[in-house]
């Protein structure tokens, strides 16, 4: 049984338990279409620079931003960061990071999701929120959540062209571009962080110690 007959089944299940037919759940969906379809967005501010407000965001929460022109320039630049920071130069990336120049730059990486020992994730996005300095990640086979989840330092690669201007735009090229919401959708606002002990913040509390972007200008 594939993911969506399970969810499907499960949904059935629950529906019948309420006695609620299933004529009724599907008015009910098309209730919420058409309010969506009707929702007016409230004041948002105005964003002149897409890439300079995402960047000046993205810092406020404690990630790095680099800025590069091309595709081939990106594992340059993620090598001397992690050289920088005295990190390894190997990890696990996406599948549809594969085809990047990765070896040239003196890094090695598996397209996998990662283990335990794994201290690098390379990902892409979805897209980016230049309002916040968030990364919206959508789960698939080739682009798994645990890869920016589990490893300590998390690298994602974004467009310059899919930095969007709010959350709300981000939500609306997910309707308009995959028609429903992946198995996993992450918003990811620097790095994990707490402060449940005496109020004194900590990061890598259940995620990455650090997180930096790439912004490329031509993808």
């Amino acid at each position: 049984m594939n993911t969506d007959t399970a969810r499907a089944a499960i949904l059935a299940q629950i529906r019948a338990r309420q006695g609620r037919p299933a004529a009724q759940h599907d008015m009910e969906a098309a209730d919420v279409e058409v309010d969506i379809g009707r929702h007016v967005r409230g004041p948002q501010p105005a964003i002149a620079d897409l890439v300079a407000e995402f960047s000046t965001q993205a810092q406020a929460l404690q990630t790095s931003v680099a800025r590069v022109a091309t595709v081939q320039d990106v594992p340059a630049t993620v090598a001397t960061y992690l050289r920088e920071q005295g990190l390894p130069l190997h990890g696990v990336a996406w599948d549809t990071l594969a085809a990047y120049p990765w070896a040239a730059a003196g890094m090695t990486l598996e397209y996998r999701p990662p283990r335990d020992e794994d201290k690098l994730g390379i990902t892409g996005c979805f897209c980016a929120v230049a309002e916040t300095g968030s990364l919206v990640l959508a789960s698939s086979p080739a682009t798994p959540a645990s890869t920016h989840l589990l490893p300590e330092t998390h690298i994602a690669v974004v467009p310059a062209s899919r930095i969007v201007p709010a959350l709300e735009d981000a939500y609306a090229l997910l309707r308009t571009e995959l028609g429903e919401l992946p198995r996993a959708l992450s918003t990811v606002s620097g790095p994990s962080r707490t402060g449940d002990i005496e109020q004194t913040i900590v990061l890598g509390a259940h995620g990455p110690y650090r997180v930096h972007v790439v912004i490329v200008d031509a993808h």
